[in-house]
């Protein structure tokens, strides 16, 4: 493919991203793949530079462009020698003067007001620089030690003792470590929310939103012979833990959840559970490094159904807290109202329910929990607060 023709196939990547972002379609990274999986002709010098160029003008628009042109046309406003490809052969059509350009923006202008005030506008930009690609060591079965000799380039995470962490990009794949399920792949501040539960053996302890299991896994082994539950009520998701816990040599139960009948469902665990994690669905504003189309997808309406639903979350996982128990309380957002003035709220309604501090060396203060974030940390932005049931 010519220059030219890369810069085109982006703008139409571009404009697929963003129709899937408006209709909660796939992520961009699906897209990239199907797009050159009908194109065969388009070699991996092309594949790579192609998903820079969508990438670049992801990163680049706060707002949702118009269009893939739009986006494309903002990015080479800061990029001369794109300029220069439009027009030319199997390129997209010549620049017309007065189209319509994506503007340079970190977050979108209707969002700023509910960005954390601990997040000054100086840290806004590590907010989506490219991720490292951490790794946790499988603490039942390995130390990092006796793995960080598998990979050349990893050094020690900073704050979790589980973590290792390797440039991004790197692959892992076709490593023995991997495939024998001794590490996984897990950024180093959901390590730490699964840290601050401060799992043990012997305990009972249920994992609310599981998802594909990352966490509850790390629970699974920081803490053998815990009795673990993970619940979700997405089907695709929690089926992924399965296979995943078997590989790690975890014992986790898995059970699928009906919203909203989740009490019903989880009667049996009602006030005995010595640790309850509520990871639950936010805003993902904390990730953007990873997905920086999920600022496309955020709406104000969606934002506040968010957190309706954590506030739900917390109130079920209070009911299977027993007297003395813990519930933890984690979201990946900066956002105040997803993390800071929902445990408040929380504690609100709840005034005999105290917030312990977390035993996680980093990050801030934030009411009751703590707040980390990609510039000060060095990890995914997320909230996290752990709140004691009276006995």
């Amino acid at each position: 493919m010519t220059p030219a023709a890369r810069l085109q196939a982006a703008i139409e990547i571009l404009d697929e991203a963003i129709a899937s972002a408006r209709d909660d379609g796939p992520p961009a990274d699906v897209i990239v793949t199907r797009y050159f999986k009908t194109r065969r002709y388009a070699g991996s010098g092309d594949r790579r530079a192609v998903r820079e160029l969508v990438f670049r003008a992801i990163r680049r628009s706060a707002e949702r462009p118009a269009s893939g042109r739009a986006a494309m046309l903002g990015l080479a406003a800061d990029d001369p020698g794109l300029v220069e490809l439009f027009g030319q052969g199997r390129g997209p059509a010549p620049i017309i003067d007065g189209e319509e350009r994506s503007p340079a923006a970190i977050v979108p202008s209707w969002l700023e007001p509910e960005i954390s005030p601990l997040v000054g506008r100086g840290e806004w930009p590590a907010l989506l620089e490219r991720a490292p690609l951490d790794l946790r060591v499988n603490a039942a079965r390995a130390t990092r030690d006796m793995l960080i000799g598998q990979f050349p380039s990893a050094e020690p995470t900073r704050i979790s003792p589980w973590g290792l962490r390797l440039p991004a990009d790197s692959r892992i794949d076709d490593l023995p470590a991997y495939a024998d399920g001794l590490i996984e792949v897990q950024d180093e501040g959901s390590q730490l929310i699964a840290l601050a539960c401060q799992a043990q053996g012997g305990m009972r302890i249920l994992d609310l939103c599981a998802g594909g299991g990352g966490k509850a896994l790390a629970l699974a082994a920081a803490a053998p012979g815990a009795e673990i539950l993970a619940t979700d009520t997405n089907r695709s998701r929690l089926s992924k833990l399965a296979p995943r816990a078997t590989k790690a040599g975890a014992r986790i139960e898995t059970r699928l959840l009906d919203h909203p009948r989740e009490l019903e469902a989880l009667a049996d665990w009602a006030g005995t559970a010595d640790v309850v994690l509520v990871d639950a669905p936010c805003s993902g504003s904390g990730t953007w490094r990873r997905n920086p189309e999920g600022r496309w997808r955020l709406t104000s309406g969606r934002l506040e159904r968010l957190v309706r639903l954590q506030s739900q979350l917390l109130d079920i996982g209070a009911e299977m807290v027993r007297p003395g128990g813990s519930l933890v309380y984690a979201v990946c957002s900066i956002l105040s109202a997803e993390g800071e003035r929902q445990a408040a709220d929380f504690l609100g309604r709840r005034s005999s329910w105290v917030a312990q501090a977390t035993p996680i060396d980093a990050g801030r203060l934030d009411g009751a929990g703590r707040l980390l974030v990609p510039g000060q940390d060095g990890t995914d932005g997320f909230f996290v607060a752990r709140l004691v049931r009276p006995c």
